[in-house]
């Protein structure tokens, strides 16, 4: 129906709402389409639509995500799209484990400080420490040079430290961090121990034998095995053997 029938040219002839109900709708809508709105008022929906209804709990409609959407995130991308802090967030919402590498880097660091300190004693730089129980209970470093001992490694030495401030000489439970694969007898002595783990920085062409050259911790020809990873701290711990040799070279 057209409002232009039912609305009077001479409103004082028509009276208060000659027209009746359709006539004080027409009204209504010219009134509304004539008032001024506020720039940030929201606009009606339209007839017919149902209307947002916001949750119980306050929350906001755009807070749930559509249906299809909830990995939206992991899988976009990152480095694109959306403003500058939140291009990465990927990264954050990633499912996988981070926690391991972050402890082994942290043991791993204490490896290298024992190193720098054989280093700074004249000795090769290898560093070791052996972990329990999220405590450091065993340190060495190289020191066959100074105390004129061949079997003085790092990682024995560690064990023995180990050993002394555990009480016992079974060592389960524990775990091995060194800055260089560990040679045959070091290797030996940690399957000796029964350590579960070992974590080493750079591996050794010439004496590996953690899966360079042998692999005695995980051969099953022997009573126990070791879980062996490698890496941690490998650009840190090379570097400060290849000055060391560099500078040996250099004299």
């Amino acid at each position: 129906m057209s409002c232009s029938g039912l609305w009077p040219t001479n409103p004082k002839a028509a009276g208060s709402n000659p027209a009746g109900p359709a006539s004080s709708r027409c009204r209504a809508a010219a009134e509304e389409a004539t008032t001024p709105r506020s720039r940030n008022a929201r606009p009606r929906a339209p007839a017919g639509l149902p209307r947002k209804v916001r949750p119980a709990d306050g929350t906001s409609i755009r807070s749930f995500p559509d249906e299809g959407s909830r990995d939206t995130a992991e899988e976009a991308p990152s480095g694109t799209g959306g403003p500058p802090h939140c291009r990465d967030r990927s990264a954050v919402l990633s499912s996988r484990p981070l926690f391991g590498m972050t402890m082994d880097a942290t043991w791993m660091a204490e490896a290298l400080a024992e190193a720098r300190k054989a280093a700074a004693e004249g000795e090769v730089p290898i560093g070791a420490v052996v972990v329990h129980d999220s405590r450091v209970v065993g340190r060495g470093r190289n020191a066959r040079e100074g105390r004129r001992d061949p079997t003085a490694h790092a990682e024995v030495l560690a064990l023995q430290e180990a050993a002394r401030s555990l009480g016992r000489w079974r060592l389960s439970g524990a775990t091995v961090y060194a800055t260089l694969e560990p040679c045959p007898m070091c290797a030996g002595a940690l399957v000796n121990a029964r350590v579960d783990r070992l974590v080493y920085a750079v591996p050794d062409p010439k004496a590996g034998a953690a899966g360079t050259l042998f692999d005695v911790p995980r051969d099953p020809r022997l009573n126990h095995r070791v879980e062996v990873a490698s890496g941690v701290l490998a650009a840190e711990c090379g570097e400060l053997l290849s000055s060391f040799f560099r500078s040996r070279r250099g004299k």
